[in-house]
């Protein structure tokens, strides 16, 4: 299938879609629009891994959130979703191709309470495992940070020293362009969400970002891009990321999607 546009984070599991999901996806089927279903936990990553075997326009990564779910890695488990078998509840995981990435993985220090040295152990805990299973499986990572870019830094830089081809995506990035040259050193993309369409805290980011480097992500339902904000966000509305990401690198729009789309199918090795 050919693409115009591809969003390369998006949950359209959530509840949020239960409603209308095949019209969304019938909407972006018509648009030619492509997205990535993230999975942040073993439930969303089966039903990420459903959604993608349905569609031919739905790829799917399998992981654990480091804060949203406390649920520990269990490398068997997931192991199944990618070899291909038959869950409990009888779901066909046969096209184990659709799985492009293992994530939403990473560190979130942005609510912690309580203990916090012990809560930034267990999550760095979970990302390694998660870690070691791209690398076992010779997939990319897709990550979430907040509050801990330094960390992840960190962390990615000790595995990359025996694993150089180690590489994956920094989701929803907020960083300075400094940051974001540190993942670019270790050979790792970013990606930016709809906050840049209303905000021009990330316009020097963008501007100094390889082309080759940056790709639109939704994280729809949330965050819709302007005009939409307020409104359920969707994957079709990455066409706003896009034009904005255009805009500020002084792109022409049509060059632009293109490259967007190239970088999401060699940033995670697409079959399209």
């Amino acid at each position: 299938m050919e693409f115009n546009y591809f969003d390369i984070h998006s949950h359209l599991n959530f509840p949020d879609f239960d409603k209308d999901r095949e019209d969304v996806i019938k909407k972006m089927i018509d648009e030619k629009i492509g997205t990535i279903c993230v999975g942040a936990d073993l439930k969303t990553s089966k039903e990420c891994v459903e959604l993608a075997n349905k569609h031919e326009n739905i790829w799917a990564t399998i992981g654990v959130h480091p804060n949203d779910n406390k649920e520990d890695f269990d490398e068997e488990n997931f192991q199944e979703l990618l070899r291909g078998s038959t869950s409990n509840e009888g779901l066909s995981l046969s096209k184990v191709s659709k799985v492009v990435g293992i994530g939403e993985c990473g560190l979130d220090y942005f609510r912690i309470k309580g203990e916090p040295e012990n809560e930034k152990k267990r999550q760095k805990n979970l990302f390694e495992k998660q870690i070691q299973f791209a690398i076992n499986n010779d997939l990319p990572l897709m990550i979430h940070s907040r509050d801990a870019y330094d960390d992840i830094l960190d962390i990615l830089n000790s595995y990359k020293k025996e694993n150089p081809n180690l590489k994956g995506n920094i989701h929803f990035f907020v960083g300075d362009k400094n940051i974001a040259k540190k993942f670019f050193d270790i050979d790792f993309a970013i990606s930016f969400s709809g906050v840049i369409t209303f905000t021009n805290d990330y316009n020097e980011t963008i501007e100094y970002a390889p082309i080759e480097k940056i790709m639109p992500d939704s994280d729809s339902p949330f965050v819709a891009p302007a005009p939409f904000r307020g409104k359920r966000n969707e994957p079709i509305y990455i066409k706003e990321i896009v034009k904005k990401i255009a805009e500020i690198k002084k792109l022409d729009i049509e060059v632009t999607k293109k490259q967007m789309v190239r970088n999401a199918v060699n940033t995670f090795k697409l079959t399209i």
